[in-house]
């Protein structure tokens, strides 16, 4: 059962056991980009890495990111319910569509990040939520972000050598916000993010993948 909320509730008390500086992708300065402020310059991609309360908090944090919504993506049915997209029968992936600033943020300092806070090899899913609605995708919507996409994908797979890559640059299909409750929910339920995040494993698997190495957040 994917991220149960009596589940959660149930073992809240045991983010007392978590260190507060367990997650990989350490918090970067709140962005201070403003929406529209750099129209030429102003993309947008969307970004699949498992959970997307998740991959949107690692990404949200970043300067030149203008805003991250978590929804639905490269599925088969219009307008997913949440329900629908984690029964993993319409297709979809649970993504974030990111819009950012080139000027402060490229898309190829971007990836990086993405890569740093996923694990790329897995087929399955993503650390403890499993099914195609987990897995990692990048969605392109034009040719010079496939061409920096593919790049990335490229230089990610030099880096982990034999292990092959499961993560693959797909081209842009249409993208569903989720439902209002999900938005922002690192922040708004902080307690139930911190205590699911850290029961699923993802910043000890970041860590076995990636090594010690400053995540992507970090360096950023």
């Amino acid at each position: 059962m994917h991220r149960s909320l009596a589940w959660l509730l149930g073992a809240s008390f045991l983010l007392l056991l978590v260190p507060g500086s367990a997650n990989l992708a350490a918090p970067l300065q709140e962005n201070s980009t403003t929406p529209g402020e750099n129209p030429d310059s102003t993309e947008t991609i969307v970004l699949a890495g498992g959970c997307f309360w998740c991959l949107e908090s690692d990404l949200e944090k970043l300067p030149g990111v203008v805003e991250a919504v978590s929804g639905y993506s490269g599925g088969h049915v219009a307008n997913p319910s949440y329900r629908q997209v984690s029964s993993g029968n319409t297709g979809h992936r649970e993504v974030v569509e990111v819009t950012f600033d080139s000027r402060i943020l490229p898309l190829e300092d971007l990836l990086q990040v993405f890569w740093r806070n996923i694990d790329p090899l897995d087929h399955g899913g993503q650390f403890c939520d499993r099914g195609e609605q987990y897995t990692s995708a990048i969605f392109v919507t034009t040719p010079q972000q496939r061409e920096v996409a593919e790049a990335s994908l490229d230089a990610v797979q030099a880096q982990l050598a034999d292990q092959p890559i499961a993560t693959p640059v797909l081209p842009a299909s249409p993208f569903y916000s989720a439902e209002d409750y999900h938005q922002n929910y690192a922040k708004t339920n902080s307690l139930r993010y911190n205590y699911y995040r850290w029961r699923c494993g993802r910043d000890q698997r970041l860590k076995q993948v990636w090594g010690d190495t400053m995540s992507g957040s970090e360096k950023a």
